[in-house]
Protein backbone atom coordinates (compact mmCIF):
# COMPACT_ATOMS: atom_id res chain seq x y z
CA UNK A 1 0.00 0.00 0.00
CA UNK A 2 1.11 3.84 -0.95
CA UNK A 3 1.59 5.37 2.16
CA UNK A 4 2.03 9.44 1.46
CA UNK A 5 2.48 11.81 4.46
CA UNK A 6 4.17 14.65 2.81
CA UNK A 7 3.54 16.03 -0.50
CA UNK A 8 5.56 18.60 -2.07
CA UNK A 9 4.37 21.24 -4.97
CA UNK A 10 7.38 23.49 -6.34
CA UNK A 11 5.39 26.64 -7.98
CA UNK A 12 6.81 29.41 -10.03
CA UNK A 13 3.39 30.88 -10.19
CA UNK A 14 2.81 29.41 -14.49
CA UNK A 15 0.17 27.93 -15.80
CA UNK A 16 2.13 24.49 -15.31
CA UNK A 17 2.71 24.82 -12.05
CA UNK A 18 -1.07 25.87 -11.33
CA UNK A 19 -1.93 22.36 -12.69
CA UNK A 20 0.76 20.46 -10.64
CA UNK A 21 -1.36 22.25 -7.59
CA UNK A 22 -4.31 20.83 -8.78
CA UNK A 23 -3.16 17.10 -8.71
CA UNK A 24 -0.46 17.66 -5.25
CA UNK A 25 -4.08 18.97 -3.72
CA UNK A 26 -5.89 15.87 -4.91
CA UNK A 27 -3.48 13.57 -3.39
CA UNK A 28 -3.08 15.36 -0.08
CA UNK A 29 -6.60 15.26 0.34
CA UNK A 30 -7.31 11.15 -0.60
CA UNK A 31 -3.89 10.41 1.25
CA UNK A 32 -4.63 12.78 4.26
CA UNK A 33 -1.31 14.19 3.75
CA UNK A 34 0.42 17.35 4.53
CA UNK A 35 1.07 19.97 1.34
CA UNK A 36 4.24 22.14 1.18
CA UNK A 37 4.18 24.38 -1.18
CA UNK A 38 7.61 26.17 -1.71
CA UNK A 39 8.90 28.88 -4.25
CA UNK A 40 12.64 29.24 -5.24
CA UNK A 41 13.66 32.77 -5.83
CA UNK A 42 16.89 32.95 -8.30
CA UNK A 43 19.25 35.80 -8.68
CA UNK A 44 18.12 37.14 -11.96
CA UNK A 45 21.67 38.75 -12.33
CA UNK A 46 23.55 35.63 -11.77
CA UNK A 47 23.42 34.88 -15.23
CA UNK A 48 22.99 38.26 -16.58
CA UNK A 49 25.45 39.69 -19.24
CA UNK A 50 26.46 42.49 -16.91
CA UNK A 51 29.54 44.38 -15.62
CA UNK A 52 31.66 42.19 -13.73
CA UNK A 53 30.37 42.86 -9.60
CA UNK A 54 27.28 44.41 -10.46
CA UNK A 55 24.66 44.08 -7.74
CA UNK A 56 21.13 44.88 -7.61
CA UNK A 57 20.66 47.51 -4.65
CA UNK A 58 19.71 45.22 -1.55
CA UNK A 59 15.93 46.86 -1.56
CA UNK A 60 15.35 45.06 -5.17
CA UNK A 61 15.71 41.85 -3.44
CA UNK A 62 13.55 42.52 -1.03
CA UNK A 63 10.78 44.00 -2.99
CA UNK A 64 11.33 40.30 -5.18
CA UNK A 65 11.28 38.10 -2.11
CA UNK A 66 8.26 40.46 -0.51
CA UNK A 67 6.69 39.66 -3.69
CA UNK A 68 6.92 35.64 -3.62
CA UNK A 69 5.90 35.71 -0.21
CA UNK A 70 2.69 37.51 -1.33
CA UNK A 71 2.24 35.60 -4.39
CA UNK A 72 2.74 32.31 -2.45
CA UNK A 73 0.10 33.00 -0.03
CA UNK A 74 -2.22 32.94 -2.98
CA UNK A 75 -1.22 29.87 -4.46
CA UNK A 76 -4.60 27.87 -2.30
CA UNK A 77 -7.22 29.63 -1.03
CA UNK A 78 -7.52 29.87 2.84
CA UNK A 79 -9.91 26.88 3.23
CA UNK A 80 -7.28 24.69 1.55
CA UNK A 81 -4.38 26.50 3.48
CA UNK A 82 -6.03 24.69 6.62
CA UNK A 83 -7.67 21.06 5.25
CA UNK A 84 -4.20 20.24 3.76
CA UNK A 85 -1.82 21.30 6.87
CA UNK A 86 0.01 23.69 4.23
CA UNK A 87 3.26 24.89 5.00
CA UNK A 88 4.49 27.67 2.36
CA UNK A 89 8.77 27.59 2.34
CA UNK A 90 10.27 30.51 0.04
CA UNK A 91 13.70 29.14 -0.50
CA UNK A 92 16.63 31.21 -2.32
CA UNK A 93 19.36 29.56 -5.30
CA UNK A 94 18.71 27.48 -7.91
CA UNK A 95 15.71 25.81 -8.14
CA UNK A 96 16.40 22.42 -8.73
CA UNK A 97 19.28 22.68 -6.17
CA UNK A 98 16.70 23.94 -3.48
CA UNK A 99 13.84 21.37 -4.36
CA UNK A 100 15.87 18.29 -3.72
CA UNK A 101 17.26 19.86 -0.84
CA UNK A 102 14.09 20.80 0.92
CA UNK A 103 12.42 17.18 0.04
CA UNK A 104 15.03 15.65 1.57
CA UNK A 105 15.32 17.77 4.53
CA UNK A 106 11.16 17.25 5.43
CA UNK A 107 11.33 13.93 4.34
CA UNK A 108 8.66 14.17 1.68
CA UNK A 109 7.12 11.51 -0.06
CA UNK A 110 6.29 12.45 -3.38
CA UNK A 111 7.07 15.75 -5.49
CA UNK A 112 4.57 16.90 -8.09
CA UNK A 113 5.37 19.37 -9.92
CA UNK A 114 4.95 21.31 -13.69
CA UNK A 115 6.22 21.28 -17.26
CA UNK A 116 6.96 23.93 -19.09
CA UNK A 117 6.82 21.84 -22.40
CA UNK A 118 9.66 23.98 -24.14
CA UNK A 119 10.86 23.55 -27.64
CA UNK A 120 14.33 20.96 -28.20
CA UNK A 121 15.75 24.40 -28.56
CA UNK A 122 15.22 25.71 -25.31
CA UNK A 123 15.06 23.08 -23.70
CA UNK A 124 18.92 21.68 -24.98
CA UNK A 125 20.36 25.71 -23.97
CA UNK A 126 18.36 25.66 -20.57
CA UNK A 127 17.45 21.95 -19.40
CA UNK A 128 14.64 21.16 -17.14
CA UNK A 129 14.39 22.10 -13.68
CA UNK A 130 11.93 19.00 -13.68
CA UNK A 131 14.19 16.84 -15.28
CA UNK A 132 16.91 17.41 -12.72
CA UNK A 133 13.90 17.46 -10.11
CA UNK A 134 13.44 13.65 -11.24
CA UNK A 135 16.97 12.71 -11.46
CA UNK A 136 18.28 13.39 -8.44
CA UNK A 137 14.84 13.72 -6.11
CA UNK A 138 14.99 11.37 -2.59
CA UNK A 139 11.82 10.49 -3.77
CA UNK A 140 8.67 9.77 -6.27
CA UNK A 141 8.27 12.44 -8.38
CA UNK A 142 4.90 13.08 -10.71
CA UNK A 143 5.22 15.76 -13.46
CA UNK A 144 2.03 17.68 -14.59
CA UNK A 145 2.39 19.08 -18.76
CA UNK A 146 -0.73 21.43 -19.33
CA UNK A 147 -3.07 21.32 -20.61
CA UNK A 148 -2.88 17.64 -21.43
CA UNK A 149 -4.77 14.61 -20.50
CA UNK A 150 -6.93 15.74 -16.59
CA UNK A 151 -7.42 13.38 -14.35
CA UNK A 152 -8.22 15.66 -11.60
CA UNK A 153 -11.78 17.84 -12.06
CA UNK A 154 -12.44 21.29 -10.72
Amino acid sequence: MIELKRILVPTDFSEPSAAAVKYAKAFAEAFGASLHVLHVLEDPFIFAPTSEGYAAPPEFYADMEKNARDRLGTVLSDADLKKLKTQLALKKGSPFVEIVRYAKSEDIDLIVMGTHGRGPIAHMLMGSVAERVVRKAPCPVLTVRNPEHEFVMP
